[in-house]
């Protein structure tokens, strides 16, 4: 789930009461971690909380003390998983330290509001955030990908968090949490039966910015889809109003011949990180010579442009994960969509390394920086 789908109905609900929350923010992790850098909790001051920072292990400690901590300013805490650390509540035998940079509403309100906005935009958003010293919870951020002008190269921070937005890359520095916050998944689902509505509820509860599109009235409704966050008639016209980032992913699977034909005419030249055709391989590849065809290309042009339309294509979609029923194809095809964005390996963890060797809060590290000095 998208933090600020975790978190945003208790924010928004304390902010419009003028009450003061704890904003929980993990900076760091060394060993192992069910989270990563990034995930944050909100605290209210009657003990309600949004979010997780664990699986579940660190929450309650660190929401009873969150309001002591921060009674002076904001401050970063560590709390150690390792099984010998067994005097503290949260010795779980993970093998792991958190760093958990914790700060009242005054410091946390306008991330907040920025980080609201570029999630309801579906933009990325790039955060540098001192985590040391008198300055600790001074923030700059970007909300887009623009040059830095002179003065904001001279500020450091602010030059650290254009650097974040370049290379899309969360790192601490030692001195500065620089956080990438990546843009809100949107899905486009071309189809409305009963087999897409598993698909549609995986993928609200993933955070993803869900779109249904079908012709057939009587099945794309919202009373179908309620959790989708829109629910469209399919027409060639509406495809091309339709906003798709280079970001968003989308199945075709209306099990109609026309429809998915019309919708593969409107999505195969997209920027997309994912398109996948439910149905046959043989199925897509006669949509796809009849669209490479009907282009007017001499023939040799229109099997070139056919081959490269099926390259691109993840046709059949999903992942080799057996099990039948709609759950179980949702299921397969969200798993190679999440593979594709993250650009994993789709391997079992305990045949990879990664896993066993990451570093503070670090996939990839960051040179040392201040902006102390």
């Amino acid at each position: 789930m998208n933090e600020m789908q975790a978190i945003g109905p208790l924010w928004r609900e304390l902010a419009a009461a003028g009450e003061e929350y704890v904003l929980a923010t993990i900076v760091a992790v060394e060993g192992s971690g069910y989270r990563k850098s990034g995930a944050k909790m909100i605290v209210a001051a009657d003990g309600r909380r949004a979010g997780t920072i664990s699986g579940g292990c660190l929450e309650a400690e660190v929401a009873k003390k969150a309001f002591w901590h921060t009674e002076n300013g904001p401050t970063k805490r560590s709390y150690s998983t390792h099984a010998e650390d067994g005097d503290v509540p949260y010795g779980m035998g993970c093998g792991g330290v958190v760093h958990v940079l914790l700060e009242r509403s005054a410091t946390a309100e306008p991330l907040l509001q920025a980080m609201e906005q570029a999630y309801r935009s579906r933009v990325g958003m790039a955060v540098a955030t001192v985590t040391v010293g008198e300055r600790m919870g001074e923030r700059r951020w970007r909300v887009d990908g623009t040059m830095p002008t002179g003065a904001e190269r001279a500020d450091s921070l602010t030059s650290l968090a254009f650097e974040a937005f370049e290379l899309k890359q969360t790192r601490w520095t030692g001195d500065v949490f620089v956080e990438w916050v990546a843009p809100r998944t949107g899905l486009l689902i071309v189809g409305a039966g009963n087999d897409t509505q598993p698909l549609a509820r995986m993928a609200h509860e993933l955070g993803w910015h869900v779109t249904v599109m079908d012709g057939r009235s009587h099945l794309a409704t919202r009373e179908r889809f309620p959790q989708s966050d829109a629910v469209l008639p399919l027409s060639e016209d509406a495809l091309q109003e339709l906003t798709l980032r280079p970001t968003d992913v989308a199945a075709v699977m209306s099990h109609s011949l026309e429809q998915d034909t019309r919708a593969l005419r409107g999505l195969v030249d997209r920027e997309l990180a994912y398109l996948g055709v439910l149905g046959p391989r043989t199925r897509t590849e006669e949509m796809v010579k009849g669209l490479a065809e009907a282009t007017q290309n001499e023939e040799k042009a229109a099997r070139r442009l056919a081959t490269k339309w099926m390259v691109q294509l993840h046709a059949p979609m999903g992942l080799d994960l057996g099990g039948d029923g709609a759950a179980a194809v949702a299921l397969s095809i969200l798993a190679e969509m999440q593979q594709k964005l993250q650009q994993r390996s789709g391997q079992p963890l305990r045949e990879t390394r990664a896993n066993a060797h990451r570093t503070v809060a670090q996939e990839a590290p960051m040179e040392h920086a201040t902006v102390l000095g």
